[in-house]
């Protein structure tokens, strides 16, 4: 290879010093704006909302949009959900993005692996898909608190989604931090994102008639400049339109058809018809049932839905999975915290496998898209590996000792406001409150969600939100008073300002508030299974003390694949494959199995964490089929 050495060449040198400074001057005397890509020049004007029609730079535009929340999805298959999305005949994207996921503490931000939200957006443009984006705050969601980060409950007087100092102080450097890498996604620099929403569904909750006048200028200071719109159910319609935002609809049924003419005229008179979620499917709760949707009332409302003459986004295209402890929950009459997969009966699966819904929804675009659409791509293998024996044990009571000092407290702390975390107190999980009682009695306590109660290591019962008090056996002498209290999930929609986690106030025997508590914070984040070294596990006994820790090893000889974990014989958990939070387990059902992508499996030996509450089984199963009440899956 030739080098170039300018030492010895003085003549190059100094012709190539002149041949700089010409090429400055000319530089210096062109017309900078007719040197810009001929592409970016023809993106003046981008998603316009002109009379009823979208017009999207001179032509007019039809919305055919579909949901998709990178967060509940393996980054190694958001190609394949996209390109499943365009093959359907949708050409926009739309996501949520979760600030609780993306600024766990106060200003440290995670934009990295599962949540790099730009390599989400470019993926889309790749694959040719425009994009919407909801950024929030609050995104609703069905996460945990609605996606606002529970540190903000540390704040006793704290009004969230209003212009409360404390919520916009934190608000502003969110988007002090999101906004710089949203905006040069814009479609007006070059980007797929045509629109914005101002937050979500503030119509339903309308606390405050300055906060989505602040939102929208909070996002427009910050350089957004594409269309913006609002979502509201037909309850919030009226109340959650924005002077200069586009307001778009929500709902499922065609009788709600009526909505797009009615209640959009009044609101904002003759402007393009969108629905912004229209609900394939819907989101399971413990102790429920398996929502299901006709894939034939769904063709018939989408159908409807454009002879209307209205754009529409189908929420969910794919739900994908609650992975960990994100879940949210809901709390009208009773609390019921919602299941960890996301299936939705949506148009994916939970796995992203095809349903009826799937075909017929693309038979349908096909017919009206004018062009070919592409094929779709290929399912995903699924493999039913051997059942795994977990080999060894470990007691929660014995993990203690291996774990972090316990907070030592005069009166329980709830979970927003321990001193762990580095000052933003614990968002997920678990925690373990001890004391001495040297009497028996009624126990009382305000529980949120669900406390198990131990005498030493003995579990006596529950306290949740309907059993509030509890009877303590005969004892002798000074005791020990355990109680295991779960975050379920923190509420996703309506009165979200009161869901702090843990032991909330004082707790009673007989009347009398118990003191002097030791608080362990068990959020089982990567790091927290990094204390238990392999001598520290038993072989699992006959009898095995509950809660406890399972260890098991999950061989996958050939490339990994996904599968569906069945804990038949076991009752309430959380389980652990290579470090990864696979979300809850409980036979109340619906849902009966677990999704593990086989992205996160390794070639070779995989460990498996199972912590069980109350009941273990012998093995842990694997099938090529979920479970969830119905199966939809189409080879």
């Amino acid at each position: 290879m030739t080098t170039w050495n300018l030492r010895r060449r003085p003549g190059r040198a100094l012709g190539l010093v002149l041949l700089g400074f010409l090429t400055l001057l000319v530089l210096r005397r062109l017309d900078w704006s007719n040197l810009t890509r001929p592409w970016l020049r023809r993106r003046q004007l981008g998603l316009q909302a002109k009379d009823q029609n979208f017009m999207l730079e001179d032509s007019t535009f039809w919305i055919f949009g579909g949901s998709v929340h990178y967060f509940r999805v393996p980054k190694e298959y958001w190609r394949d959900r996209l390109l499943k999305m365009k093959a359907c005949g949708l050409n926009t994207l739309t996501t949520y993005v979760p600030w609780n996921l993306h600024e766990p503490e106060r200003g440290r931000f995670d934009f990295s692996g599962n949540l790099d939200l730009e390599a989400f957006v470019l993926t889309a443009a790749e694959i040719g898909l425009w994009v919407i984006l909801r950024p929030g705050p609050y995104i609703c969601s069905e996460i945990d608190l609605g996606g606002l980060p529970s540190w903000l409950l540390q704040d006793s007087g704290m009004r969230l989604r209003t212009t409360y100092k404390g919520f916009t102080n934190a608000v502003d450097l969110y988007f002090d931090h999101l906004m710089p890498r949203v905006v040069p996604l814009q479609y007006k620099h070059g980007g797929p994102i045509i629109a914005v929403q101002v937050e979500n569904e503030y119509g339903s909750y309308n606390k405050d008639p300055t906060y989505m006048p602040y939102i929208k200028k909070a996002l427009e200071d910050r350089g957004i400049e594409e269309l913006l719109l609002t979502s509201d159910n037909k309850d919030g319609l009226s109340n959650g339109a924005v002077d200069g935002v586009l307001a778009t609809i929500n709902l499922q049924s065609q009788h709600d058809l009526q909505l797009l003419s009615t209640f959009l005229f009044t609101v904002q008179g003759a402007r393009p018809k969108m629905v912004m979620e229209y609900w394939t499917g819907w989101f399971d709760s413990w102790g429920g049932t398996h929502n299901i949707l006709d894939s034939s009332e769904v063709l018939k409302t989408v159908s409807a839905i454009i002879d209307a003459g209205s754009s529409i986004n189908l929420y969910m295209f794919h739900g994908g999975t609650n992975f960990g402890f994100i879940n949210g929950a809901m709390h009208y009459y009773d609390y019921k915290s919602h299941v960890t997969s996301y299936d939705y009966d949506a148009v994916l699966t939970e796995a992203g496998d095809y349903t009826a819904k799937y075909l017929q929804l693309r038979d349908f675009f096909g017919s009206i898209s004018g062009t070919p659409l592409p094929p779709p791509p290929d399912p995903l293998p699924k493999t039913a590996y051997e059942s795994v024996t977990p080999a060894f044990y470990l007691s929660l009571w014995d993990a203690l000792k291996y774990m972090e000092a316990p907070i030592n407290s005069e009166q329980p702390v709830n979970m927003e406001n321990l001193p762990v975390n580095n000052g933003n107190g614990q968002s997920f999980g678990y925690t373990l409150y001890e004391t001495t009682i040297a009497s028996s009695g009624v126990l009382s306590a305000f529980v949120r969600d669900r406390g198990q109660v131990f005498v030493n290591t003995v579990s006596i019962g529950f306290l949740d939100y309907k059993r509030k008090e509890i009877n303590i056996p005969l004892i002798q002498g000074y005791t020990t008073l355990r109680i295991l209290v779960e975050n379920c999930g923190r509420v996703n929609y309506g009165e979200i300002d009161n869901q702090r986690k843990g032991l909330i106030g004082n707790i009673y025997l007989n009347d009398s508030p118990l003191s002097k508590f030791r608080i362990y914070s068990l959020d089982m984040k990567k790091t927290f299974f990094q204390r238990f070294s392999f001598d520290e596990w038993n072989k699992v006994p006959e009898a095995p003390t509950f809660p406890a820790f399972f260890l098991g090893a999950l061989s996958v000889a050939l490339s990994p694949s996904d599968t569906f974990m069945k804990l038949e014989g076991w009752e309430k958990g959380v389980v652990f494959i290579n470090g990864q939070n696979l979300g809850r387990y409980w036979n109340i059902g619906p849902q009966e199995t677990l999704y593990l992508p086989g992205t996160w499996l390794d070639q070779g030996i995989n460990q498996v964490i199972v912590f069980e509450e109350k009941m273990a089984g012998s093995v842990i199963q694997f099938t090529e089929t979920p479970h969830l009440g119905r199966s939809r899956y189409i080879n």
